[in-house]
């Protein structure tokens, strides 16, 4: 049975991310995709692989949502703009799915955290639902297998592309001034730093740079262990725990960006154990931050909540 999704946000990054993958879905049916400021924009100049060239992207605000209909609503919006648009679909459409792309409800204990592989059956049931941060779910999956076993506080370094600041021009996405650099920024604080630590239960230290390459999450985990381990068995540890997760990809070898880049999958590898302490030890996690970082996530989601298999639409 076809359903139907309404995405709020379309010109961004994500949204068009989003759209690519709707476009190749069996079941999934996009409704209407809206943008404030382009709005009558064809679809294609924003996905140019969408199938209708005729469709276009269509004005709409939090006061006109009983307008339109959907079985799931995606916000592709900036984080303090999702609120008002859940609490609108909410009031005119309850019994439909809300995914919010945003930081605005990853710490309200109302909505599903959005993060499949350590959270899917309560996305099975919900009806709102948080999508994580791109580097939170680098940093989660990396850290998940070892949280009990953590001594101290983790360290992870994290470098992005310039996409995951977004198209409003800024330092982080000027290709003239990220050429042959790397820019640190947010060193405290940064509210991926809060989530992870949040949902971990623990606090952690989260340093984020941006890259000069596009798109892409490359995150160098420094951990203490209460107990020593050797390579070998971290790396069991890591099989182990994501054994029958076809989205993760675990390996001896560090993963690189360019393995991870336009695929669905985070790959988690590098494994590796000071020689002076064996409680200390070394993770790194790579993942596409526009795609489980973000967009295919999300389709993950709305396929849970939806009752659909989780896997559909991922792969051509």
């Amino acid at each position: 049975m076809t359903r139907s999704v309404a995405l709020v946000g379309g010109r961004g990054y994500t949204g068009a991310e989003l759209l690519g993958l709707l476009a190749r879905h069996p079941v999934l049916k996009l409704a209407f995709a809206s943008s404030t400021s382009q709005a009558g924009l064809p679809v294609t100049e924003v996905c140019p692989q969408w199938p209708d060239a005729n469709d276009q992207l269509v004005a709409l605000s939090p006061g006109e949502v009983a307008t339109g209909e959907a079985d799931a609503w995606v916000l592709a919006v900036p984080n303090g703009a999702a609120a008002e648009w859940a609490q609108a679909i909410s009031a005119a459409h309850p019994t439909a799915v809300i995914i919010d792309l945003s930081a605005d409800h990853r710490f309200d204990d109302d909505w599903a955290y959005g993060l499949p592989e350590l959270n899917r059956a309560a996305i099975r049931q919900a009806k709102r639902i948080a999508n994580p941060g791109c580097y939170a779910t680098a940093g989660q999956l990396g850290l998940a297998p070892i949280a009990d076993r953590l001594a101290g506080t983790p360290s992870l370094f994290g470098v992005s592309g310039y996409s995951g600041a977004g198209r409003t021009p800024s330092p982080k996405n000027d290709p003239e001034r990220l050429a042959d650099n790397l820019l640190p920024y947010s060193l405290a604080g940064h509210v991926h730093e809060r989530e992870i630590g949040h949902r971990l239960g623990r606090p952690v230290r989260f340093m984020p740079h941006v890259a000069p390459f596009f798109r892409g999450i490359a995150m160098t985990i420094s951990a203490r262990l209460g107990s020593p381990t050797s390579a070998a068995e971290l790396e069991a540890i890591y099989r182990e725990a994501y054994a029958g997760e076809r989205r993760i990809r675990v390996s001896r070898e560090a993963p690189e960006v360019r393995d991870m880049r336009d695929t669905p999958d985070a790959a988690i590898g590098g494994f590796t154990v000071s020689p002076d302490d064996p409680h200390d030890i070394a993770v790194v996690s790579v993942l596409d931050n526009l795609s489980k970082g973000a967009a295919s996530q999300a389709l993950q989601n709305i396929n849970l909540a939806l009752g659909l298999d989780e896997q559909l639409g991922l792969e051509p």
